[in-house]
């Protein structure tokens, strides 16, 4: 499982990057992927929003294993 959400979040990972962030996984606990969101985004106010949106969307889409996704 955690192959699968590193290759989810390399698909992720360019859009964030390209507004100066970036996301790393910490750790998968069951079904909860927590995550650090770093750079620009570590500081955005819009973070939750993208944390929500997209990070989570995409992870649940691509391992349905994932119940939730929560920032450390």
């Amino acid at each position: 499982m955690k192959e699968r959400v590193q290759e989810a979040l390399d698909k992720i990972r360019p859009a964030l990057q390209a507004d100066g962030g970036d996301v790393e996984l910490v750790e998968i606990d069951g079904g909860v992927v927590k995550v650090r969101l770093v750079g620009a985004c570590a500081g955005c106010p819009m973070s939750q929003i993208t944390l929500a949106n997209g990070v989570e969307r995409v992870l649940k889409q691509e391992v349905p294993e994932v119940e939730r996704v929560e920032a450390v």
